[in-house]
């Protein structure tokens, strides 16, 4: 499904050259859940980008075999409608479809997100949860193969994540590609078929969750998530 292939990234900036990406290279099959996990600044939004076609890698290259649906941190910036009907519509919209085409794929990924109750609710106040929910509605109508969530638990409460991780895990079950980028795998790494790291623009690991809690991920900045709990004193970071 996503072949990543020698991936080199470098941007100009008023300090320097900063690197990036330096020779990634990883495979993401069909149907897979990946969550690809690193620090902030490890490289992970810039390689979704990349993957997603709005970025140029300098050296390497990216192939898919669908086209690639992305939720950003910031989930509201990709809200166009005034409510979620309307914002779910204007993908199928600008593709051409007929009307009754669209009335149902906004049914559809209404009724697949959980957002039929709020299918005319002002889009700018749903929750946190709700508008990445949203966002991912709208790659349900275009019935995209592939969704990429970047930092998809940022800023949200217990039930905002618990909220997601259950849209993730109906995107599995029907099929599609997920690919989880974030800092916090504590909340989401049991979904997944594959971890990947990155550290400093480098995949520095790449193999089974289970495998990947074994080594020490404190080295690339990420907390082990099966850090014991026994008392008050380990409730600290």
């Amino acid at each position: 499904m996503i072949n990543i292939q020698n991936v080199s990234k470098t941007f100009e900036t008023s300090e320097g050259e900063n690197q990036a990406l330096k020779n990634v290279s990883f495979q993401i099959e069909e149907g897979q859940c990946v969550v690809i996990g690193g620090e902030n600044g490890s490289g992970k939004s810039v390689l979704m980008s990349i993957i997603a076609g709005l970025e140029e890698a300098d050296e390497g290259k990216v192939e898919t075999s669908g086209r690639v649906g992305l939720v950003f941190q910031e989930a509201e910036t990709q809200i166009l409608g005034e409510t979620p009907r309307e914002d779910i519509a204007f993908g199928p919209k600008n593709l051409g479809w007929s009307k009754d085409e669209i009335t149902q794929a906004v049914e559809n990924a209404l009724e697949k997100t959980g957002l039929t109750k709020k299918a005319d609710f002002p889009a700018r106040f749903l929750s946190g949860g709700e508008k990445r929910r949203l966002a991912v509605a709208c790659m349900i109508a275009m019935n995209l193969p592939v969704i990429i969530l970047d930092e998809p638990f940022a800023n949200l409460d217990y039930v905002g994540v618990k909220q997601v991780n259950a849209l993730i895990k109906d995107l599995k079950a029907e099929g599609k590609t997920v690919v989880i980028l974030t800092h916090e795998i504590e909340k989401c790494l049991a979904l997944a078929d594959k971890f990947v790291v990155l550290f400093r623009g480098q995949k520095v690991f790449e193999g089974s969750p289970s495998e990947g809690l074994k080594t020490n991920l404190e080295n690339w900045n990420i907390r082990n998530p099966l850090t014991a709990y026994s008392s008050l004193k380990d409730l600290v970071w």
